[in-house]
């Protein structure tokens, strides 16, 4: 058996996302189970480098995970011939700059979305990886999960039928920071710092509607602040110039209409804190993060409107699980493993940073349609 090395710029690990999900539950999680398998009597051992602004937090990470490289200098960092993919984990609007700056260092690119703050921003970065001939990824971490990848089983083997709607609910009620700690960074809320629920929630929402679905042609949405002032980490009160929620209609080129709720101002009264219900001519199903549940149309019962009486039935206790049928990894995970895969093996990879100009695309094109009222078609992006 021979150890191949891969070594990974990290940069931004030092937040939730980049720490949690990427370097501890997807690349360290990688070498606690002995590297990744390539299939061929090679292992794959990633190496990652910390890289970020702080330097006590890079030091302290490095230290606690038993790692030895860590750099507040992303320049020198990117300057090193050993180091193979730069991964950005950073906040949208140093995004760019970092991820210019490693392809013309002829790094491989594996990002974090929104991968740019507009769409011309998003597709620049596709067309000079392009031309720099290296390859790069979109992290879309949400069809990987367990729920999701149930609802595409059931696509794929038939049992809607044809799909007529998608319904999507997801949010949870954020803490203003006052009388109780937010459980969300405060940049999220403020429109100068790249937040805004819309900017992060419709580049998941295009991919998954995209991967599943089929492409989006039109979006409609209505886009509220409904929370005007917030306190920060110091407790200190705020303008919260972001949107925290969004109401999105999208139009699908099969025909099917998609509509999604996204908040972070509604208190959670269903399974999962995501939830779509995908309704067909012959069935439907109601997937979330980890689960999914299904209604034949066989089995389907014929509810009666009378608003004299009670209701008598459980609606709920009429679906049926769908059994897991596989061992599920992380999300996360299993979509860096695809990524290394597709960097050392050369094996196909679809989520790269055209589809992460889709994603921008969507986003900017919502909040268009929001400020202007009115809904817009979604063009195909081309470089």
């Amino acid at each position: 058996m021979t150890r191949r090395t891969v070594r990974i710029a990290m940069n931004g690990v030092t937040g939730r996302m980049g720490y949690r999900q990427h370097l501890v539950r997807s690349v360290l999680a990688i070498r606690e189970q002995g590297g990744l398998d390539l299939g061929n009597g090679d292992v794959l051992w990633p190496e990652p480098v910390l890289v970020g602004r702080r330097a006590h937090a890079l030091e302290a990470l490095a230290e606690q995970h038993g790692l030895t490289e860590w750099s507040t200098d992303l320049d020198a960092v990117l300057a090193d011939e050993t180091i193979d993919i730069y991964f950005d984990a950073q906040v949208t609007s140093a995004r760019v700059d970092a991820i210019k700056k490693a392809i013309a260092a002829g790094k491989h690119i594996y990002t974090e979305k929104p991968t740019a703050t507009d769409v011309e921003g998003a597709l620049e970065l596709a067309r000079l990886a392009r031309s720099a001939g290296i390859k790069h990824g979109v992290v879309q971490d949400k069809i990987f999960l367990p729920g999701l990848l149930k609802l595409k089983r059931l696509i794929d083997g038939g049992f809607f039928g044809e799909i007529l709607s998608v319904r999507g609910e997801f949010g949870y009620w954020v803490f203003e920071g006052d009388w109780q700690e937010a459980q969300r960074p405060s940049w999220n809320y403020r429109s100068e710092d790249g937040g805004g629920i819309v900017v992060d929630m419709f580049p998941h929402w295009e991919y998954v509607l995209h991967e599943l679905f089929g492409r989006v042609t039109t979006v409609q949405a209505h886009v509220q602040t409904h929370i005007p002032q917030r306190w920060d980490e110091h407790g200190k009160p705020y303008a919260a110039t972001a949107d925290d929620s969004a109401y999105g209609i999208f139009q699908l080129e099969s025909g099917a209409v998609a509509q999604i709720n996204s908040s972070w101002t509604v208190r959670v009264n269903r399974d999962e804190l995501v939830e779509f219900q995908v309704d067909g001519t012959h069935g439907s199903a109601v997937a979330g993060l980890r689960n999914c549940r299904v209604q034949h149309r066989s089995a389907t019962p014929k509810p009666v409107w009378n608003p004299d009486l009670p209701v008598t039935e459980s609606f709920r206790d009429q679906w049926q699980e769908v059994p897991d049928n596989a061992v599920f990894d992380n999300g996360f995970k299993a979509q860096w493993e695809l990524f290394l895969r597709h960097i050392v093996l050369d094996e196909p990879y679809a989520w790269d940073l055209m589809a992460g100009a889709r994603g921008v695309q969507l986003a900017e094109l919502g909040l268009k349609s929001s400020a202007e009222g009115r809904r817009f078609d979604v063009p195909e992006l081309t470089l």
